[in-house]
């Protein structure tokens, strides 16, 4: 499983009992040590209203992981490019991209990440949730921007994001469903689907995208990247008891009851009775849950499944040194070493 690419996405939970503050200082922790481990890229996402998530300002955490580290790459999973004018997250990513040359992904969603009313506070718009027809139109332009190639007929075409240095970061589509496949094959993009979430439509998914995929100036062939829960401990009891905290946040979550990442030790207390266990059954099919053994099969039959080019794992736990730990784990089964940076495309970078 060496040849295929690793990666983290990270939402910077803030645990019961601790702190945004301390959120930030342990994402810092764990890029730093997924570096180390051989991981090629860390990805930080857009969520808003969630104050179990710290991660609500994408392009200001990349800045701060970037000054601290290396050589790993980092990126946004996602920027929900609905929520903000396609020039300031061009601004916003070319000065990442000029600071960091090589080292910056922008990925790109199209859901608001929030909920309807903090979606409408986010735009100011009669629609908060805007028309998926109008998300095409707003990439293009703000590719457009990235690259400072406009067409003259764009109402826009005289303005000039700055700072530009001539090269835009690397930019992928994210989904959940088929529309971003589509649109990311039709482009030639590199595409990361929401496995973590929507494991039902996954390989619909991937199939269309590559059926769609048009080789292009970013890519001469598909490319794909998959978000995938991985909770690894030293055996499957310890892993799964870790996972109820995820579990139970996500619960409260659907119940419209957002709030921190609770201990295990709550989890166990509260997910109890059919509905929480029917509930926590529905996640399987989206979890990689066990000790080292279990999650290399786990591991091996969604590639097999998918054929992916990439995993990027998300792991939520309680304890901070639990969730490095996990990380190592899932290096070690995938016998992960140290790595420069590449790009979907393949290229390194120093």
């Amino acid at each position: 499983m060496s040849d295929v690419a690793l990666s983290v996405l990270d939402l910077a939970p803030v645990a019961d009992g601790s702190t945004p503050s301390r959120a930030l200082e342990n994402a810092l922790d764990l890029t730093r040590h997924v570096e180390a481990l051989g991981y090629g890229r860390v990805w930080v996402a857009e969520h808003h209203n969630m104050p179990g998530i710290a991660s609500s300002s994408p392009p200001v955490l990349i800045a701060h992981l970037a000054a601290h580290t290396d050589r790993i790459r980092l990126g946004s999973g996602g920027v929900m490019l609905p929520n903000h004018a396609p020039l300031v997250v061009a601004e916003q990513f070319g000065m990442l991209e000029a600071l960091h040359p090589g080292r910056i992904d922008l990925g790109l969603g199209r859901a608001p990440g929030t909920d309807g009313l903090t979606a409408a506070a986010l735009r100011r718009s009669s629609d908060p949730f805007g028309n998926e027809d109008d998300f095409p139109a707003q990439l293009a332009e703000l590719r457009g921007f990235l690259r400072g190639d406009l067409p003259r007929e764009h109402p826009l075409h005289r303005i000039k994001a700055v700072p530009n240095n001539g090269r835009e970061p690397d930019v992928w589509l994210l989904g959940s469903s088929g529309f971003s496949a589509q649109l990311a094959g039709e482009l030639g993009l590199p595409f990361s689907f929401a496995h973590h979430f929507s494991a039902q439509n996954t390989v619909p998914a991937v199939d269309m995208y590559r059926s769609s995929f048009r080789a292009s100036e970013v890519l001469e062939r598909p490319y794909v990247m998959l978000g995938v829960n991985v909770v690894a401990a030293d055996d499957d009891e310890r892993a799964r008891f870790l996972a109820g905290s995820a579990n139970l946040q996500m619960m409260r979550l659907r119940q419209g009851n957002p709030g921190l990442l609770p201990t295990p030790e709550e989890a166990e207390k509260q997910l109890r009775g059919e509905a929480a266990g029917r509930f926590v059954a529905s996640r399987a099919a989206s979890q990689i849950v066990g000790g080292p053994d279990t999650v290399r099969r786990g591991i091996e039959e969604l590639l097999a499944r998918t054929n992916a080019d990439e995993l990027m794992v998300t792991t939520s736990v309680h304890d901070h040194g639990e969730r490095r730990r996990s990380f190592e784990i899932v290096a070690e089964v995938m016998d992960l070493a140290p790595r420069e940076a590449r790009s979907a495309a393949g290229a390194t970078t120093a």
